[in-house]
C-alpha cells in the first residue's frame, strides 16, 4: 500500500505530482482519495498520483445556473436516476474525451478499479434520461461527507450540466461538504466552482472524509 498521507503532506510544488506508479487496487485508490490525492494518467503510462495546488471545488449549495441553463431544466421532460447504470456512465465518459487512444486516461484499468468500488458502495452515478435514453450523466467517489468528482459526459447540449445540478441537490440533502473537482476547468467555473489552497481542501478533507461511512443516495 502506498503511504498517501506522507506523501500529500510533503508535496510543495504547485503542480502537485506526489508518486509514480503503483496499482489501481481498491485500498490504494481509497487512501489516496482520503489524502487529497487522485489518479490522473495516460494509457501505455504508469499511474501517476495528484494532489494540485490551488484545488478547484464545487461548494454544492453554491452551484451556479445560467439563464439558458434554467430554460432549459424547466422546459425539459428529463428523468434523474442514480446508480442505475454505473457502467454505461463511466464507459461512456471514457469514449468522450478523446478520438486517440493513446490519449484517454480513463483506461480499461481504471473502468474496472472503479467499478470495484461501486459495486463496494463507494462510487456512485448520476443518469440523466430523455425519452428513456440515457443522454448525460457523471461519476465519483464518496467518502464521509466529500464527493470526489471525476468524469462527466453529455450527448446533448447541457446534459452533464444537468447531472451536475442534480449531483449538488443531492448532496446538500446529505449535508456534504464540497464537490472535488480537482483541476481548474472554465466549464466547472461557470457553474459556482472555485480554486481554493491545497492547505484548505486537506483540511476539509480531514474534518469529514471517513471510510467507513458510505452514504446511500436515494
Amino acid at each position: 500500500m502506498i503511504d498517501f498521507s506522507r506523501l500529500s503532506n510533503s508535496c510543495k510544488n504547485n503542480e502537485g505530482i506526489v508518486h509514480v506508479g503503483g496499482e489501481l487496487s481498491t485500498e490504494n485508490l481509497l487512501n489516496s482519495y482520503s489524502s487529497g490525492v487522485f489518479p490522473w494518467f495516460n494509457a501505455n503510462l504508469p499511474v501517476i498520483w495528484w494532489n494540485p495546488d490551488p484545488r478547484m471545488v464545487l461548494y454544492p449549495q453554491k452551484i451556479k445556473l445560467s439563464k439558458s441553463l434554467k430554460k432549459t431544466i424547466k422546459n425539459t421532460n428529463y428523468k434523474l436516476t442514480i446508480n442505475k447504470n454505473f457502467d454505461f456512465v463511466i464507459n461512456n465518459c471514457s469514449r468522450k474525451l478523446t478520438h486517440h487512444k493513446d490519449d484517454v486516461w480513463i483506461t480499461k484499468e481504471m473502468v474496472n478499479a472503479y467499478t470495484k468500488l461501486f459495486e463496494l458502495g463507494y462510487a456512485h452515478s448520476i443518469e440523466i434520461s430523455e425519452n428513456d435514453e440515457i443522454l448525460g450523466g457523471l461519476y465519483g467517489v464518496s467518502l464521509g461527507k466529500i464527493f470526489y468528482g471525476e468524469s462527466m459526459f453529455s450527448k446533448k447540449t447541457d446534459f452533464s450540466k444537468i447531472a451536475l445540478f442534480e449531483l449538488a441537490k443531492l448532496l446538500i440533502k446529505h449535508d456534504f461538504k464540497i464537490i472535488d473537482c480537482q483541476v481548474s476547468s472554465n466549464h466547472l467555473s461557470s457553474m459556482g466552482a472555485e480554486n481554493i489552497s491545497r492547505d484548505l481542501f486537506l483540511k476539509i478533507l480531514k474534518e469529514n472524509v471517513n471510510q467507513l461511512k458510505k452514504t446511500k443516495f436515494e
